[in-house]
């Protein structure tokens, strides 16, 4: 099956915007502001949606996928592409990420052919990792900002 992508619109980033997730993926809960719409509409954000339509999740590329520390310029100086995604709570934790993480790749290897493609992860996280394993992710840093401990993970060809 595959998933429909298409540009975030304002609609679709309202709507991510005010999703809720349990403890303790509630660290990934954002707040609707005029700041963080203009952030999901600013061009490097993608919407995902089953073949009905619905709204399941969303990806991101470049700066907007890093996460800011002290030491940002250190742990993002390699030459790589930068993905961050998020699923629709409701359908997180039901196997659905295997699907839905593929047709990202896909999609992002298809924009951009011979990237290295790398993401940033909450080291708590451990589904989210598991499922980046399976696509041949490996940890590469590990840093902390004043929220989290996070993983950053390069995928090998």
């Amino acid at each position: 099956m595959s998933y429909i992508i298409k540009k975030m619109t304002q609609k679709h980033a309202i709507e991510i915007l005010t999703w809720k997730y349990e403890k303790p993926y509630d660290f990934y809960n954002n707040v609707l502001s005029g700041d963080a719409l203009l952030e999901l509409q600013n061009g490097s954000y993608r919407t995902v949606h089953s073949p009905t339509r619905e709204l399941i999740g969303f990806f991101c590329f470049g700066s907007s996928a890093q996460v800011h520390s002290k030491n940002h310029k250190e742990i993002y100086k390699d030459n790589c592409l930068d993905i961050g995604i998020g699923m629709k709570p409701e359908r997180t934790g039901q196997g659905n990420g295997h699907l839905f993480f593929a047709n990202i790749l896909q999609c992002i290897e298809e924009e951009f052919p011979k990237s290295v493609i790398r993401l940033t992860v909450a080291s708590f996280n451990k589904r989210a990792i598991h499922l980046y394993e399976k696509f041949n992710f490996v940890q590469v840093h590990e840093f902390s900002n004043s929220r989290a401990t996070f993983i950053t993970m390069i995928k090998k060809k």
